[in-house]
C-alpha cells in the first residue's frame, strides 16, 4: 500500500472552480482500480488550499494514475487555477501501520488534521519511536480518535507528516493532548521540530 498527500493553492477567482475539478477528478479516481481510497478537504482557514489524501495498492497504480485523462485534465486547470506548484507528498508508513478499522457516528462533528512538519538532524528515529507508543495508546484507549496516522515522506528525510481525524475538536484539545503519551510526545516535537510547531497545522474539512 502507498499514500499520497496533495496540497493545492487556488488564486481566489479560481477557488471555486478549481474545487469542482477536484471533486471531478475524485469521482474518476475512485473507479481505479489501484485507488483505495481519496479524500478531499479544503483548509478551514484558507478557502484556497486544498488538501487530498489518496491510498494506492502500490507505486505502479500511482503511475497509472498519472496517465488517467482526469489527472491530465486536473494539471492542465491547475496551470491557471493555481497560485503555486502543488506540494506533493509520498508517503511511507511507519509503525503502527495506517489502520481503517473505526468508523464516523452520525453525530460526529468529525474534526480532521493534518500535520506535516520539518525536523531538525538528529530527531527523526527517536521520534518515530516515541509516537510509535503514543498512536497505539491513541487508538486503543481514546474514545474520541477515529485515524491517526504516522508517515514519512519519500525524498524528504527531514519531513513527517500525521493524518489525523476525531469525532468533534474538543476530543484533541481537552482530552487527547492532555494524556500522558501525548504530553511526552509534545516535549519532544518542541526539541526536534524546526520552528513554531503552529506553522505546520492544517485544520481541514472534507468537501
Amino acid at each position: 500500500m502507498k499514500s499520497t498527500i496533495v496540497k493545492f493553492t487556488a488564486k481566489p477567482e479560481h477557488a471555486t472552480s478549481f474545487a469542482a475539478t477536484l471533486k471531478e477528478a475524485q469521482a474518476a479516481t475512485q473507479k481505479e482500480a489501484g485507488n483505495k481510497e481519496i479524500k478531499v478537504f479544503v483548509s478551514k482557514s484558507d478557502a484556497n488550499v486544498f488538501f487530498v489524501y489518496e491510498r494506492w495498492a502500490d507505486k505502479a497504480a500511482i503511475t497509472s494514475h498519472d496517465n488517467e485523462p482526469h489527472t491530465k485534465k486536473l494539471m492542465e486547470v491547475g496551470q491557471t487555477a493555481l497560485a503555486s506548484a502543488p506540494d506533493f507528498y509520498f508517503l511511507g508508513d511507519t509503525n503502527p501501520l495506517p489502520e481503517r478499522t473505526k468508523s464516523t457516528n452520525p453525530e460526529d462533528e468529525v474534526f480532521i488534521i493534518f500535520f506535516i512538519f520539518k525536523l531538525k538532524d538528529g530527531y527523526k528515529a527517536q521520534l518515530l519511536n516515541q509516537f510509535e507508543d503514543h498512536i497505539t495508546h491513541t487508538r486503543k484507549e481514546e474514545k474520541g480518535n477515529i485515524l491517526f496516522d504516522l508517515y514519512t515522506v519519500d525524498d524528504q528525510e527531514d519531513t513527517l507528516a500525521v493524518y489525523e481525524h476525531w469525532r468533534k475538536e474538543s476530543d484533541v484539545w481537552d482530552i487527547h493532548f492532555h494524556q500522558p503519551y501525548a504530553e511526552k510526545t509534545g516535549k519532544l516535537m518542541e526539541e526536534a521540530v524546526i520552528g513554531d510547531l503552529k506553522q505546520y497545522m492544517n485544520f481541514v474539512k472534507e468537501i
